[in-house]
């Protein structure tokens, strides 16, 4: 039995670590669902908090982003280390790769200086023994005189033990002995000549140390903020004293690497020379340029080709159920005026009911995405299209926010922030929009099912294929016209293969659709109930509804793809959300008694079929999207050339489509 803790207000913990150490499966397993998904204040970079409970009192813990060292170089770096420094967080567990000692202690190196309490969580042992090496936790803990805690987060191994530990230490139960790296003693004195200089102007809330250690690593923030608050003539002290000094950053840099070299040296047994990992092997493939490509083209493929086949039978099922909700409301609100049997069996239950009829499409998918991140797949696959993306304009970089497209397109938009040009940062945000996000892809994979059946599959891997093609052109396009000049290097790290975290995956499918059912409730209820009027209105008969007279202005341009004016407008509410296109067909053929899936054979033919679904495919984003490209790109104009684009190269793509198969005699 352990002594309860006597702080008298929560405490505060922050998670730090290097992007690929398994933070995230730390996060999850410490904090289960009590988990809070938003935005640092003032910017759009995800901030995650959750509450978890360490001896009878409950804790919250920040979940900062992945940083590899303290240095203002990124967004990320900044707003990790501002927390660590002015939160003042009781505790900090800092998360390192045993697999990877060396890269990954380089954060704690920096984070040992300062005042906050240390806990260092050594994750992916399993991952360690597949490579031949061996952790010896006790003796990096005495080396380094703060608690060291072995864990395998995937499997929950050691979570127990590291909560126990952050209790021991928030209780003081722990007494922590820190030994940071020693700069010696011609620096220390450097440094102690700079903290005079800065004296009391300096910020209060950053120790006067690491200013001064961060002024001699030429870090632009800090000498920005302090050249505000110095006097001239103590600033031009300053700046003499570093002019003076110039290769300390590299005296730094080089004291923290032998303090990490004595670490590992300690601490580490290595496999004999010549040893071929696991992760090795796998990479002969995955990363070959010719290889590598196929493989990836097979792996997308499978992901669309398993959800398409395991979601189907599922969402037949949900049509049925669905159908037979509606037609029991009819019967029961018989007797009430036509306009509330209307609105609640067919705008509310049916609009709404037929987009959640998804659910099984982006269960599977959402989890297929999270299986391949997890495992360190997609670092591989950025890798790989770093030839592709060249031919383009850009580079590998660029890969990771078009795959995360994949799932939606707004984060996408704002992960382009981590590409280094504006040129490139246009060019991907414009490419964005065509890659298909799970909303998409979800009803692209429902009309394909009730069109084509068992050639669904077929279909959408066609569908994918113009896909890529649409992408590939319009970037050699933009590239040639618009957005002229040369791709920067690329260089990334490549995560060591390891297995799924099974809980990691579960909150990431579940966050993700609990996203979706909000919007489902909200935008997409909220539409589907106009719609549901305006083809009500004004005299309760849809053909002659001010919804249809909309869609008839628009038929003229529908006629050259063989689609009536109530698919025109279904792809028109698709801009609200992907998914309002299924919700507005659903309303627009209530009167017939039957199932979506039942009634769009009767509104397309094959070939209007596959018109409607490359349009759909390549037509303009959701509003959230639009949005986004407008605030990350700061223009109206660079925004409604992308509208513009995409109108004009879905449409044109689907008459195209449409008048080919006319003209073969297919499908008509």
């Amino acid at each position: 039995m352990t002594d309860t803790i006597t702080l008298t207000r929560q405490p505060l913990i922050a998670l730090a670590g290097s992007p690929n150490v398994g933070k995230s499966s730390i996060f999850n397993a410490l904090t289960g669902l009590s988990q809070h998904v938003g935005n640092w204040p003032g910017k759009t970079i995800e901030q995650k908090s959750g509450a978890m409970h360490l001896d009878g009192l409950t804790a919250e813990i920040v979940d900062l982003p992945g940083t590899y060292s303290l240095s203002a170089n990124s967004l990320e770096e900044t707003l990790a280390r501002d927390y660590i420094i002015r939160e003042h967080p009781d505790l900090v567990v800092v998360v390192v790769n045993a697999a990877a000692l060396e890269r990954t202690l380089y954060l704690l190196a920096e984070i040992v200086e300062l005042p906050s309490p240390v806990v260092v969580a050594v994750n992916m042992l399993d991952v360690a023994r597949e490579q031949g090496l061996r952790l010896e936790p006790e003796v990096l803990e005495a080396a380094l005189g703060v608690p060291v805690v072995p864990l395998t987060a995937t499997q929950a191994d050691g979570c127990c033990q590291l909560q126990q530990v952050m209790a021991d230490v928030l209780a003081g139960r722990h007494q922590a002995h820190p030994r940071p790296p020693e700069l010696g003693a011609a620096l220390d004195a450097l440094l102690d000549e700079m903290e005079a200089l800065l004296a009391d102007d300096a910020p209060p809330e950053y120790p006067r140390r690491w200013l001064a250690l961060k002024l001699l690593e030429g870090d632009r923030e800090v000498s920005a903020l302090l050249r505000a608050r110095l006097a001239p003539e103590r600033w031009q002290a300053v700046d003499s004293l570093l002019g003076r000094h110039e290769d300390a950053v590299l005296t730094i840099a080089g004291a923290r690497y032998e303090w990490i070299g004595r670490m590992t040296r300690a601490a580490i047994r290595r496999p004999p020379a010549g040893a071929v990992t696991l992760t090795e092997r796998l990479d002969r493939v995955a990363t070959h340029p010719v290889w590598g490509i196929i493989m990836l083209a097979g792996v997308l493929g499978l992901v669309y080709w398993s959800v398409y086949q395991l979601s189907a039978p599922l969402v037949d099922l949900c049509n049925l159920g669905l159908s037979a909700l509606t037609q029991a409301l009819h019967a029961a609100l018989s007797s009430a005026p036509w306009w509330l049997s209307g609105l609640i069996a067919d705008g509310l239950v049916g609009g709404v009911g037929t987009v959640l009829t998804l659910l099984p499409v982006l269960v599977l998918f959402f989890a297929a995405i999270a299986f391949l991140e997890d495992i360190g797949y997609l670092a591989r696959g950025a890798f790989v299209a770093d030839r592709f993306m060249h031919r383009l304009g850009l580079h590998g970089k660029s890969f990771l926010p078009l795959f995360l497209g994949i799932g939606c397109n707004v984060p996408a938009v704002l992960g382009t922030r981590i590409l280094d040009s504006r040129r490139e940062r246009l060019l991907t945000t414009l490419l964005i929009p065509l890659v298909p996000c799970a909303g998409r892809m979800a009803v692209l994979t429902y009309f394909s099912g009730a069109l084509y059946g068992s050639y669904g599959t077929l279909v959408i891997l066609g569908l994918l294929a113009l896909d890529v093609s649409a992408i590939f052109v319009s970037g050699l396009v933009m590239r040639k016209t618009l957005l002229q000049g040369a791709s920067s290097a690329f260089i990334m790290e490549l995560p060591l293969y390891h297995l799924p975290n099974p809980r990691t995956i579960l909150l990431y499918t579940w966050q993700h659709l609990l996203d979706f059912i909000k919007r489902a409730g909200t935008v997409i209820l909220v539409v589907s109930l106009v719609i549901w009027l305006l083809s009500a209105l004004p005299a309760g008969d849809i053909n002659t509804s001010w919804l249809a007279a909309l869609g008839r202005w628009l038929e003229p341009l529908g006629s050259l793809m063989g689609l009536d004016w109530r698919m025109l407008v279904a792809l028109l509410a698709s801009v609200v959300a992907k998914e309002q296109t299924l919700a507005t067909l659903a309303i627009l053929t209530a009167g017939s008694g039957r199932a979506l899936t039942a009634v769009l054979p009767s509104l397309l033919t094959p070939a209007a079929g596959i018109a409607f679904l490359v349009v759909q495919m390549l037509f303009i984003p959701c509003v959230g999207t639009i949005s986004a490209i407008r605030s990350e790109t700061g223009s109206w104009g660079v925004t409604l050339l992308s509208v513009l684009y995409l109108a004009v190269i879905s449409f044109g793509t689907g008459i195209l489509m449409y008048q080919i198969a006319r003209l073969a005699g297919w499908g008509v």
